[in-house]
């Protein structure tokens, strides 16, 4: 791949306070990857080696109970860090970041995180407070599985989904990377089959249209009144 322009990075955290000598630093310390769909960036359990900045596509993150199911905690955009358990003290990977369409990210090597956050101001605080987001989003998670009905927790994860990582379409808000039925079931703490019949009747009822791994928000409206939430 052709040598990265610095303006990749500037309007992005934790890179916004840095000069263009500066990015171009950090550019040249990195490695540029692809991940195919479906293919592990890192795995739970694995010692923390590397961090990652997504430049395209999509990451899954999920985490295994000891029955052996798949969670997943949530979904990460362009644009953001992944993989620093050296931000938050750990020395393996809490969770199995998986690309959730073809994706493209830079790679650093662990131990260049500590020179990073002593050199370039801004990169630890800006970092942290994307990783306060992240903690944010998985306690409302969370909130919602310990207080609301299957129905409001698969309309929440939708509603939360198209506000992160939609995109406007004709006929409402796509959510922008492919997703199963499967997937919402891992997100919400529900059964395939109460996701397939929610998302069956609401499409009956013209609050969304799905296809093979896609699903599209055609009243919002509609199902911000599902989710519970006061508008």
């Amino acid at each position: 791949m052709r040598k990265l322009d610095e303006s990749l990075l500037t309007g992005l955290p934790p890179f916004r306070s840095l000069s263009r000598p500066q990015i171009r630093e950090i550019l040249d310390a990195a490695q540029t990857s692809r991940h195919d769909a479906g293919q592990p960036v890192f795995s739970e359990g694995l010692p923390v080696d590397r961090f990652f900045l997504l430049l395209d596509g999509y990451i899954r993150v999920q985490r295994t109970t000891p029955q052996g199911d798949q969670i997943i905690l949530l979904h990460i955009a362009p644009g953001q860090l992944f993989g620093i358990g050296a931000a938050l003290g750990h020395k393996t990977y809490p969770a199995t970041a998986k690309a959730a369409d073809d994706c493209v990210t830079l790679v650093w090597p662990n131990r260049l995180w500590p020179d990073f956050i002593a050199r370039y101001e801004g990169f630890a605080t800006q970092t942290y407070a994307v990783v306060g987001g992240r903690l944010n989003d998985m306690h409302s998670v969370i909130v919602e599985m310990a207080t609301k009905q299957v129905e409001q927790r698969i309309a929440a994860a939708l509603l939360r989904l198209i506000t992160q990582m939609g995109r406007k379409v004709d006929s409402g808000i796509e959510i922008d990377f492919p997703i199963t039925r499967q997937n919402i079931s891992d997100m919400t703490g529900s059964t395939l089959h109460t996701v397939s019949r929610l998302l069956s009747a609401w499409e009956k009822d013209g609050i969304v249209a799905s296809e093979r791994k896609k699903i599209t928000v055609t009243a919002p409206h509609r199902l911000v009144l599902l989710s519970g939430v006061t508008p």
